[in-house]
């Protein structure tokens, strides 16, 4: 497959007339707990050649790649100029794919530095409420009541372990859902019940509708309750990086890349 994805880079970098500095694994494969049937969910950013930005009419110009090429490989991208953009407001999902655990390609010195944007500019306060906002929704539609939809405990208690990494001060939070467990989840009850679950992920046991668990919907429903009337920007800065400094990387890759 890995194959398989990078010839796929391959075939867009010529169809889209497009150069490639960064591919990577995104959702449960990225986050350590794929099934024998999770899809391939690639992520990727990349870079048109200098002229396609020197234009009266570059913000009506797509800055979207998508490939859906069957039911098991879904390929997205974006163009480097909107995720310097997205990155500099403190983007989560972007700042996920910069720590992904599998790269299918990183050229140039582009993701690089990138990350060290990352490190010395991302704000908390962005990736506090898009981690609540993520977990809350996703409890409201799956996880209330006796009979919940099991799969969806990973996306109510990422979100919920990145808020307790944030708070305690660790930095930009980790792609890998072990990492997090590790490090914030103090209850070794809780530790391995969530790790029952895990296993039964890989296994690639249905986890379909089925009886909560008990000592899970307990931790989250705590956690919710506390998160309910926090105001995550009176206790974070809310700034956002420097412009000058994205505008830099991003002539930089330009140059780099083309020439």
């Amino acid at each position: 497959m890995r194959e398989e994805i990078q010839a796929r880079l391959q075939s867009i970098e010529i169809e889209e007339q497009v150069r490639i500095v960064y591919a990577c694994e995104s959702g449960s494969r990225a986050w350590g707990f794929p099934s024998a049937d999770s899809d391939y969910d690639v992520r990727f950013i990349y870079l048109h050649p200098r002229d396609w930005y020197l234009s009266v009419d570059l913000e009506r110009k797509r800055a979207v790649i998508e490939h859906v090429i069957d039911g098991q490989l879904d390929i997205n991208g974006w163009d480097l100029r909107k995720a310097l953009q997205l990155l500099r407001k403190g983007n989560p999902p972007l700042m996920e794919w910069l720590g992904s655990p599998i790269v299918y390609l990183e050229e140039f010195t582009v993701a690089d530095q990138m990350r060290d944007l990352t490190s010395r500019y991302y704000s908390p306060v962005a990736c506090l409420y898009h981690y609540l906002h993520m977990a809350r929704g996703n409890y409201r539609d799956y996880l209330k009541g006796p009979m919940v939809w099991v799969k969806k405990y990973f996306y109510v208690l990422r979100p919920l372990l990145a808020i307790k990494w944030i708070e305690r001060g660790l930095g930009v939070v980790p792609t890998e859902f072990q990492v997090l467990v590790d490090q914030v989840v103090d209850s070794s009850e809780l530790r391995d019940e969530i790790g029952k679950l895990v296993a039964a992920k890989r296994r690639g046991e249905e986890l379909e509708r089925g009886p909560r668990i008990e000592r899970i919907s307990e931790f989250i429903e705590d956690e919710l309750v506390r998160l309910e009337s926090k105001q995550f920007e009176q206790e974070y800065d809310k700034s956002v990086g420097p412009v000058g400094e994205f505008n830099r990387v991003f002539r930089a890759a330009l140059e780099e890349v083309w020439s």
